[in-house]
């Protein structure tokens, strides 16, 4: 079974050698000879290419699926539209015949509930924030494409609560720093650890007849001032302290939607076991920042 994966960055690269520990063929996509290396010595087939220059596309690798992660760099210069849907049509456009599963990493973000309630694959999507749309508008683009595929394609969207594991603790910085939190601390936190999040996405590449849609987190939503009260705990650093997020900020934008993500179908389904269930072990786990080769297991 060879697998291509689009974007092999901070999720991609660990999906990736999974799949090569199992003994598929992978390859994967990044946009620097220093990255190309990088993953090599993980066993991946580097594939220098950008979805932002459609020429660098022209030869991507014959596969059985795809795992497509491209992630937002800011500092490429590119608005995240011209990112998530463009960069995505150019892939899909030009992916190899070859494909018949073709899996998203997508966000929670399409969802705009704001009174903590909870959500699932069947919510209204009614994103209150424009990275939500953009998302929401490349969900579509998949569809359509998958939809008019000749010969047929399994499309799979997973709608990823936030990231975190080594090197990744949301807001470390600023609670080294002593600085105060922008956001209401009593509002809801959706994560899920790396680590799970590459086996949610190897369990929806694997799976005979997978649904259409997951939603991929841990078991327990947490309120701001939990996680930030225990993450400073194990870095520690001082207790942490929340402000009001600046109006018209991204903060504010963020602080807008209040929301409690249900990963039964993913557990159920996909038969997905978390390493990590919650923060209070995750949090822990965090803090090794060896390689990716051993986070995976």
């Amino acid at each position: 079974m060879t697998t291509l994966i689009i974007g092999c960055g901070y999720l991609g690269e660990r999906l990736g050698i999974r799949l090569v520990q199992d003994g598929g063929r992978v390859f994967g996509t990044v946009r620097s000879p220093g990255r190309a290396e990088a993953i090599a010595r993980s066993g991946i087939v580097p594939v220098i290419a950008d979805v932002l220059r459609p020429e660098t596309l022209a030869s991507l690798p014959a596969a059985d699926r795809v795992f497509y992660a491209v992630g937002f760099d800011r500092s490429a210069g590119a608005a995240m539209r011209e990112v998530y849907v463009d960069g995505l049509q150019s892939v899909l456009d030009r992916l190899p015949h070859s494909v018949d599963r073709f899996v998203y990493a997508g966000s929670t973000g399409v969802y705009g509930q704001s009174g903590g309630e909870w959500v699932d694959e069947d919510s209204p999507t009614s994103p209150e924030h424009e990275s939500g749309r953009v998302v929401l508008g490349a969900e579509g683009r998949i569809r359509a494409w998958a939809a008019t595929r000749e010969g047929g394609v399994s499309a799979v969207i997973l709608r990823f609560a936030g990231l975190y594991g080594p090197g990744r603790i949301v807001r470390r910085a600023l609670l080294e720093r002593g600085e105060p939190i922008p956001g209401e601390p009593d509002k809801f936190l959706n994560l899920v650890h790396i680590d799970d999040a590459a086996a949610a996405s190897a369990a929806a590449l694997n799976r005979e007849k997978p649904a259409p849609v997951y939603l991929v987190a841990d078991d327990r939503p947490v309120s701001r001032r939990e996680y930030y009260a225990t993450a400073a705990r194990v870095i520690g650093a001082p207790e942490p302290r929340f402000e009001p997020p600046r109006p018209g900020s991204v903060e504010a934008t963020r602080d807008a939607t209040n929301k409690s993500v249900d990963n039964r179908r993913m557990k159920a389904d996909l038969g997905v076991v978390l390493r990590y269930p919650d923060i209070t072990t995750g949090l822990v786990a965090a803090l090794d920042d060896s390689s990716p080769q051993t986070r995976t297991r």
